[in-house]
């Protein structure tokens, strides 16, 4: 996993995850990287199902010995190629663009990819966009919903709780300077 697309504490994070696999089960990376590669199953899901059910892993230490074991998924290891395979749509991937180069300008920013969104982090993950159907995006915000009135609270957004609050973003001009203004203000509480 490149070191560069990892904020301090998510490098922290990560081994802190897996020293306390070793501690904890008595068994090294290596050891559980056999067992993995010896699962029967084939999908990722399937394979973290089966370590939870066989040998007692929990989601965040089943997936580091599945990384270890079988690559490490796209969006670590491939941002690029994770946020050229997220966001495909000509349109959402034009307001993506605009969003990028505004999270980025107060400096000191960290872009991640994810599966289904990709993040912006300080210290911390201070903003996220996910394409939206329709040639949209969603932005998510670490500031309050009353910060803007084109803010709501969000609803099942998978990414980081420190969100809270999102707007639907339906074309790349509307990435304008009270947008910018809000990635500042969240990018200023994530120091």
């Amino acid at each position: 996993m490149p070191e560069a697309n990892l904020t301090d504490r998510q490098r922290k994070w990560f081994a802190t995850i897996r020293a306390g696999l070793e501690r904890d089960t008595g068994k090294s990376m290596d050891e559980w990287v056999a067992i993995a590669r010896a699962c029967p199953e084939t999908g990722h899901r399937a394979r973290l199902k089966w370590l939870k059910d066989h040998h007692g892993l929990l989601q965040n230490r089943a997936s580091q010995v599945l990384s270890e074991a079988f690559g490490s998924s796209l969006a670590w290891s491939e941002p690029g190629k994770s946020i050229e395979a997220l966001w495909t749509d000509p349109a959402a991937r034009a307001i993506f663009a605009a969003i990028d180069v505004a999270a980025r300008q107060p400096g000191e920013v960290i872009q991640t990819a994810r599966k289904g969104y990709t993040a912006w982090s300080r210290k911390v993950q201070f903003a996220a966009a996910r394409p939206v159907k329709g040639g949209k995006a969603m932005l998510g915000l670490a500031v309050a919903p009353d910060a803007s009135a084109r803010l709501e609270a969000p609803k099942s957004e998978s990414w980081s709780e420190r969100l809270k609050a999102r707007v639907l973003i339906a074309d790349a001009a509307e990435v304008d300077a009270e947008i910018e203004a809000l990635l500042r203000a969240a990018w200023e509480k994530a120091g």
